[in-house]
């Protein structure tokens, strides 16, 4: 879609098309569809990461706390959103060895148990090994840089699919 599209979507239209932009947050998709029109790609991605930045320590772990494990039992169960389980499946989760999947549901238990939160990390962008050392490695962090680091990662998981929703126009005239 053009922004111009975006911009003429009803309110229900909009928030079904992308409400998952950030996952399982339609709220978030709901609370910036007023502050349409947008003026381009760039405004719109904004917008939703100046609502995401506003919101309470809590509200941005409610954020995280919608994201499901990597490689967990909603990908071995087939119940991970759509969005979700082409990203997973093309980091390779879906093809990890059996001491790989140990290491990463370990890792996981680890992760939550410090922070309260799943794991997140743009798996778009990332590869299993990528995934794993990240995993291990962030999971020493403390809490606050790992909440802001978190958050960073849903932000680039929200860019990228919006870029799969909405025509970028400045991209384009490059």
């Amino acid at each position: 879609m053009d922004m111009a599209t975006v911009n003429a979507l009803p309110y229900e239209d909009f928030v079904n098309l992308l409400g998952n932009v950030v996952e399982k947050c339609p709220i978030i998709t709901a609370a910036v569809w007023s502050g349409r029109p947008f003026l381009n790609f760039a405004a719109l991605e904004a917008a939703i990461s100046e609502f995401i930045d506003a919101l309470p320590e809590s509200g941005k772990e409610g954020v995280l706390r919608c994201h499901p494990d990597l490689a967990g039992r909603d990908l071995r169960g087939g119940t991970l959103t759509r969005e979700s389980r082409e990203e997973q499946t093309g980091a390779g989760m879906d093809a990890l060895t059996s001491a790989e999947a140990s290491r990463v549901t370990r890792l996981n238990e680890e992760y939550k148990e410090r922070f309260g939160f799943p794991f997140v990390i743009c798996a778009r962008l990332s590869d299993k090994v990528t995934v794993l050392r990240q995993l291990s490695e962030r999971r020493r962090n403390e809490r606050a840089v790992e909440r802001a680091r978190a958050v960073e990662e849903v932000k680039k998981i929200c860019r990228l699919r919006l870029q799969a929703l909405v025509r970028d126009d400045a991209q384009n005239k490059l």
